[in-house]
């Protein structure tokens, strides 16, 4: 009896605790929210969705090395006869000149095997994409066609083993011979080698080779070139040599490899002259004067590779939260509020913590991923291509690449080891998925030396604000800025945040779950930190070796103003969205919102409240609201994670297939049929005390039984409904 009754208590608190209460908590629309996410290309994502799931495209963990890239091999063929991967190819060629489409379609592959995605990117995204735009109609129409029908694979030759990111850098030589009308590439010494290549060690029969043009004496910096590598048979031409990258620790089904010239000749034709031509006699010409501005120009033209990248990493972080929250809704380990029942792992406040946070950032990503693949497509197609837009495209893809990326190495981590055991079986795909996308940290230029570039474009947009100034605007701003100094040092902000929040921390969660404040915030540190960092260097020598110091101390700095302006665009994207949804899926995504806004507030806090921007009180009520709002998305995470659209053939994790749930209940009714037999052991401690023996002291206090819980909020004291009114009012 007294069995039955703990177990009645049991459940009516279940039911407390995964009722919603419709006057606080909305409703999501799974699949009004599904279709947003996919995106304006949605019906390109849904038909590589299918591809992803249809086992002929899809990863076997068990294969060799030798034979996972023969496996991967033949997938690529399959996609060439699919006509699918050449929506961004010329329409007169048999594309469609959808560039967005294409890349939307490309991203979903990873879902398959990030292999594939990876040597289908290799394949189209780069070799084939650098003959489309650093090319000219001539090599569209020679090298193009059978690049599109795999009949040549082909090698994207940028990367060498001395220099990754510092492209500018290389060794690599191409000298023009005037009197045999060819160009002499060659690769001086070992460094020079390219390095890392996929389809160099063993399927490229072409390459796209980057390096430094010279003609008549003079360097004209890098450019690009069609070379032929292998013949029929697969072996080298002369003059050319490899290596096999060998095995890796991710993406073995790409056959990675190293190449190297000695004295190659390559017909003038093969220069890929968009941005940069050579005349018979050796002329050279170019329709961008500035050479600087012309290598970064042909560069650019590449930077596609970054917007898929960036896309990919999102869904893979869709992929591990879908496995690991649906696990986590049936998975149960410890007896804490009965000795009935164990509890579910994602009622601990510790797991959703772990798992929402980076949800609300995975949906922050893939709406910002959403603008960023519209803004490449603009540019690509021509509608928006401008100088000013291109650079804007380019910073957007280098600082969201870099975010996004970071950001799914560390959910499939935390992921796996929320899955605890489970999570570690290949069955179970996070621990293959991590090691497949270790790479994308570095992929298309290392994160680091990104956000780099991003900081000395928010360092540029900040000196453009003076060009033209009198003194006495630049005056006015050096006051502004001294005030907003002084204002914060003698802490009058964060006094004014404690009068109005007259030191209740519920008053501060309501203030900090604000539209206003939190872009107020995050707006802040960027511009505040862009600020400092070009106020320092704006005394720095003029002398190369004391300016190059003085930006290398800032290097840090840099980088973290970087990656706060990064976060910024992340909110916008995602607060954007939210604001135009259906008012019931509105409510619970505004809790998403808020969660990624304080999420990223937290960790930044010693900044904030070094600077003076956040009271000791508001900052202690930004970690107990995303408590709040935890709780507030529990009832909802299976709906969060299902509009991601992901079904059991893409996960392809048994933990995520509802076998936990069919053991959970399994083990239930054993231990119930014994419980209403009669037949339950009785624990030792209760035998004793049935018994008339000593009672055994607990380590601990004994817990209330479960009606004589009262509901807390962390650092909040007993829930407050009219609190949730008024903040969920807003």
């Amino acid at each position: 009896m007294a069995d039955r009754t703990a177990s009645a208590r049991l459940d009516r608190r279940q039911r407390a605790r995964t009722e919603e209460r419709p006057r606080q908590l909305g409703k999501v629309d799974v699949e009004w929210l599904g279709r947003d996410l996919l995106g304006t290309w949605a019906e390109r994502r849904l038909a590589a969705r299918q591809k992803a799931a249809d086992p002929k495209y899809q990863r076997v963990d068990d294969l060799t090395m030798a034979d996972h890239r023969e496996r991967v091999l033949g997938q690529m063929h399959a996609l060439a006869e699919d006509g699918a991967v050449l929506r961004a190819f010329p329409t007169r060629l048999g594309g469609s000149d959808d560039h967005g489409g294409n890349i939307a379609g490309f991203e979903e592959l990873v879902l398959a095997d990030p292999s594939l995605q990876i040597k289908s990117g290799v394949q189209y995204g780069l070799f084939g994409a650098a003959v489309l735009h650093l090319g000219t109609e001539h090599h569209h129409d020679t090298f193009l066609p059978p690049i599109m029908r795999f009949d040549i694979p082909g090698a994207f030759a940028m990367t060498e083993t001395g220099h990754g990111s510092d492209v500018a850098s290389i060794g690599t030589t191409a000298t023009y011979d005037a009197e045999a009308q060819e160009f002499d590439l060659h690769t001086p010494f070992r460094g020079a080698w390219k390095d890392y290549l996929g389809n160099a060690a063993l399927h490229g029969r072409d390459a796209v080779v980057f390096a430094k043009l010279i003609t008549n004496g003079v360097d004209h910096g890098v450019h690009a070139f069609y070379v032929p590598l292998r013949d029929e048979s697969g072996a080298f031409l002369p003059g050319i040599g490899g290596e096999d990258d060998g095995y890796k620790g991710g993406l073995n089904g790409i056959d990675n490899g190293r190449l190297h010239f000695t004295h190659v000749r390559v017909p003038r034709t093969n220069l890929l002259n968009r941005y940069g031509d050579v005349a018979p006699d050796g002329t050279y010409s170019s329709p961008i004067e500035s050479p600087g501005r012309r290598f970064f120009t042909m560069l650019g033209t590449l930077v596609q590779g970054r917007v898929s990248l960036d896309g990919a990493a999102v869904i893979a972080q869709q992929a591990a939260l879908a496995i690991a929250i649906r696990y986590g809704s049936e998975r149960r380990q410890f007896n804490a509020s009965s000795d009935a029942q164990e509890e579910v792992l994602l009622d601990y406040r510790r797991h959703q913590r772990r798992l929402f946070t980076r949800l609300a950032k995975a949906y922050a990503q893939t709406y910002a991923h959403a603008i960023l693949l519209t803004k490449f497509d603009g540019v690509f197609s021509g509608r928006t291509d401008t100088p000013e837009e291109r650079e804007d495209l380019e910073t957007l893809a280098a600082g969201l690449k870099s975010l996004s990326t970071w950001q799914a190495l560390d959910t499939l981590q935390e992921a796996r080891e929320a899955c605890g055991g489970a999570g570690f079986l290949g069955e179970n795909r996070l621990v293959q998925l991590r090691a497949d996308l270790d790479v994308y940290a570095t992929f298309e230029g290392d994160n680091t030396v990104l956000l780099q570039l991003v900081g000395k474009r928010l360092l540029g947009d900040f000196a453009k604000q003076f060009k033209g100034a009198s003194k006495a605007d630049i005056a006015r701003f050096a006051a502004d800025q001294f005030f907003d100094r002084a204002t914060a040092l003698v802490g009058l902000r964060t006094l004014g945040q404690d009068v109005r929040d007259l030191r209740r921390v519920q008053n501060a969660s309501v203030a900090i779950r604000d539209r206003d404040f939190q872009r107020d915030m995050l707006e802040d540190r960027v511009e505040t930190m862009v600020a400092e960092i070009a106020g320092r260097l704006r005394h720095a020598p003029r002398d190369q070796e004391k300016a190059a110091a003085a930006f290398n101390a800032e290097q840090h700095e840099l980088i973290e103003a970087a990656r706060a302006w990064v976060e910024l665009q992340q909110y916008n994207s995602l607060d954007e969205a939210v604001e135009r949804m259906p008012e019931a899926t509105k409510k619970v995504m505004t809790h998403v919102r808020d969660l990624f806004a304080l999420t990223v507030i937290e960790e930044h806090a010693a900044w904030h409240l070094e600077n003076g921007r956040l009271s000791g009180a508001r900052s202690k009520a930004v970690t107990s609201t995303i408590e709040r709002l935890l709780q507030k998305l529990r009832p909802h995470a299976l709906d969060l994670v299902a509009a991601f659209g992901l079904g059991d053939a893409h996960l392809r994790a048994k933990i995520a297939t509802g076998a936990e749930a069919e053991r959970q209940a399994e083990a239930i009714a054993y231990y119930d049929a014994l419980r209403a037999a009669g037949e339950l052991p009785m624990p030792e401690k209760q035998a004793r005390v049935a018994a008339g023996g000593e009672r055994v002291a607990d380590a601990g206090a004994a817990p209330l039984p479960p009606e004589d819980v009262v509901a807390m909020d962390h650092d909040l004291g007993p829930v407050d409904e009219t609190a949730d009114e008024v903040v969920d009012a807003r």
